[in-house]
């Protein structure tokens, strides 16, 4: 398993405000994804000249997460769930999504903290 990024991803009921905070902060918008998953989720990406990423997206809480970005997705996932790590509990988080240019799902760790796992794809064959 290769882990290619590391970050906060930040999910709140009004992400154009957080998204402002960050910009004050001098991140930048890097890229915005929408249409994600079933609720059509928007997902800014924001990059600080430091080389320091965030995630923001839209969502129907406030709550904040460690997104990884790996290589290898399905072992990343086994790999997490041996080590004690499961699935939420509410059913719609508990999906895989396939974006058509990654795949995502969530993972809750035996302490209780989200992470959010991700294999950006580059080419389908």
């Amino acid at each position: 398993m290769k882990i290619t990024t590391f970050n906060p991803l930040i999910i709140t009921r009004d992400a154009e405000s957080a998204i402002k905070v960050f910009e004050d902060l001098g991140f930048e918008r890097h890229h915005t994804k929408e249409g994600i998953g079933e609720t059509s989720v928007t997902d800014v990406r924001m990059k600080h000249p430091g080389g320091y990423y965030v995630d923001i997206a839209d969502g129907d809480g406030e709550y904040t997460m460690i997104r990884m970005n790996v290589d290898d997705f399905e072992e990343t996932v086994e790999f997490l769930l041996a080590h004690g790590f499961r699935k939420p509990r509410h059913e719609r988080a508990s999906k895989t999504v396939d974006t058509g240019s990654s795949t995502y799902t969530m993972l809750v760790s035996p302490s209780g903290y989200i992470m959010a796992v991700s294999q950006h794809i580059k080419n389908r064959d």
